[in-house]
């Protein structure tokens, strides 16, 4: 069209940290954050994370160089996520519950420069960065900068008292923040495809990859996220989600972006969750379904009456119907998106209909597991056969790859160009999640693609079978994966935490209470009572419980053959 600019000069790219400046106008005086007696609004949020940025660019580092955290939800966090890309900076949130050895290998892969570092995880940064000295000793090592932000007002459970004296650190937070400008100028990204952050993922199935997401696809999917959990301005969000896993699933820009405010909480437990809800009237939360488990199969004495129905995002893996059901009773109404690392977190929706109101409640909870339909910040998805590409019918029973497209999918992963080579294969991100699409066009993941168990030529989903065993009135947790079988090449082998009470309770039973709820070739041929190994995000390690099975069936062979 004749008389525009192909490129406004007024255009700047997009990038949440955007959503800071404006709450920090248009909210002002509200209350940004709370943990325990720490509370600060919208403008003093603004004015801290000014601050730490010019502090930061006075550390000897360039634009472009990457910063890591090492922490858990506690006030810092949210400020790091806007502070460090406000100085042209990368963020690189680390998982807090991973070993000194695998966070040396990631502060090496990532470069980064600076080191961010909760009191509590201070001896294990340490220990990371004495390993990260032997392996290379002409590397620097990174500044080390400790965070020392106690809730003991709100969350008494838990222990703040951690000793520095015997650990050394380059700078104090909030010495460090006090020494910055208030009115440091951002550094705004020169292309909104710049990165914004680094992200690990959680390694389940291999050793954890660095997803780089760019400033537009933060943006976008922010908002996305703040629509699909129905935020209206100024919601209260309670963070039961890892502010180091997705970016808190985008939310941090996404709350700041609504003028919400964040209630951070150090460590997640179902007391600490209804007593929160409870003294600042939490309209929002988010969590994993071992999250909700954990609510639904509380004491009662940890309940607390709800102010209202306090809406919950959950994601990681497919919700159990059962335990979407008495989230329900509680008070919860909860929503179920799906996604992945390299999605932003949060890339489907299932999308409640009103006229699913009126079916039942098993109706209805069977409905809510399923993970839907794309957000509005994503281009495409679909259900494709992986090796034609071919797009599978809407029939509900045909098994598909999900796959997607568009600007909320990671540019790719960090330093590795074959690695995202073959995640785009065919111009689409291939998840590795099998699933069917329904004919209303609303996806349902039945398992991993290294999850499906093959036996007797008949393919297995292990999350039919985990719905199964989790509906037994004595499970309160289970995991399936395949074990070697001479005769049917795989069978189903049930890994199983019991309900307090519930020890007296044999493996027959349990298999037996499959069999009359499952094909045959479906239900387990082995049952394991005991612990589930997981991420910290709540997903079950399989490829730990994989070796297991495995490690089972050689001694079996063994056993057999008199060895």
């Amino acid at each position: 069209m004749e008389g525009l600019l192909r490129c406004p000069a007024n255009f700047s790219p997009l990038s949440p940290i955007t959503f800071l400046e404006r709450s920090a106008k248009v909210y002002r005086d509200k209350t940004s954050l709370v943990f325990g007696s720490i509370n600060y609004t919208w403008f003093q949020t603004y004015q801290r994370c000014l601050s730490l940025a010019s502090a930061l660019t006075h550390l000897g580092i360039s634009p472009g160089d990457v910063v890591a955290a090492l922490a858990p939800n506690v006030p810092a966090m949210q400020e790091l996520h806007f502070a460090v890309p406000m100085a042209g900076l990368i963020l690189c949130p680390l998982n807090t519950r991973l070993d000194s050895s695998t966070l040396s290998v990631l502060l090496v892969h990532s470069e980064a420069k600076i080191l961010f570092v909760d009191l509590q995880l201070l001896e294990l940064a340490h220990r990371a960065l004495d390993l990260l000295a032997k392996s290379d000793r002409t590397r620097k090592t990174p500044i080390l900068v400790l965070i020392s932000q106690s809730n003991d007002d709100v969350d008494d459970d838990c222990d703040d008292g951690s000793s520095t004296s015997n650990y050394s650190f380059d700078y104090d937070y909030e010495t460090l923040v006090k020494s910055g400008n208030s009115e440091f100028e951002v550094i705004k990204p020169r292309s909104e495809w710049d990165p914004i952050s680094i992200n690990y993922t959680s390694g389940t199935t291999s050793r954890p990859k660095g997803v780089v997401y760019s400033h537009r696809g933060a943006y976008l999917n922010s908002l996305a996220t703040v629509f699909l959990h129905q935020m209206s301005v100024s919601p209260v969000y309670l963070w039961t989600v890892p502010m180091f896993h997705c970016n808190g699933w985008c939310l941090i820009w996404g709350v700041a972006a609504q003028g919400g405010t964040n209630i951070c909480l150090r460590k997640v437990s179902p007391k600490l969750i209804f007593k929160n809800i409870a003294m600042h009237k939490v309209t929002h939360m988010g969590g994993a379904p071992t999250v909700l488990n954990m609510i639904v199969n509380s004491p009662v004495t940890d309940h607390k009456p709800l102010p209202h129905r306090v809406e919950v995002m959950t994601g990681g893996s497919p919700p159990l119907p059962q335990i979407l059901a008495k989230m329900e009773e509680l008070g919860f109404n909860v929503s179920h998106l799906y996604g992945l690392t390299e999605t932003y977190g949060p890339g489907t929706h299932c999308v409640w209909k009103p006229e699913w109101d009126s079916l039942s409640l098993e109706e209805r909870t069977k409905l809510k597991a399923r993970q839907g339909v794309q957000h509005l910040g994503l281009e495409g998805l679909e259900v494709k056969d992986p090796v034609t590409m071919e797009t599978v019918p809407d029939d509900g029973v045909t098994i598909g790859e999900v796959m997607f497209r568009g600007n909320t999918v990671m540019s790719g992963y960090y330093k590795d160009i074959e690695a995202t080579r073959k995640a785009f294969e065919g111009g689409w991100f291939h998840s590795g999640d099998l699933a069917v699409k329904h004919p209303d066009g609303y996806i349902e993941v039945k398992d991993r693609l290294k999850d499906l168990i093959i036996s007797g030529g008949e393919n297995i989903s292990t999350v039919e079978v985990e719905r199964v065993l989790c509906s037994h009135q004595a499970v309160l947790e289970a995991a399936v994966v395949a074990r070697p079988d001479n005769h049917w090449g795989q069978t189903p082998c049930g890994f199983v935490k019991l309900k307090d009470g519930f020890d007296g309770i044999k493996p027959e039973e349990i298999i037996g209470f499959c069999r009359d709820h499952l094909p045959h070739y479906m239900a387990p041929k082995t049952i394991v009572f005991g612990d589930l190994p997981k991420t910290s995000t709540g997903k079950v390690q399989k490829y730990l419980l994989r070796k297991k099975a495995n490690e089972m069936e050689d001694r079996y062979r063994n056993s057999e053959n008199g060895m």
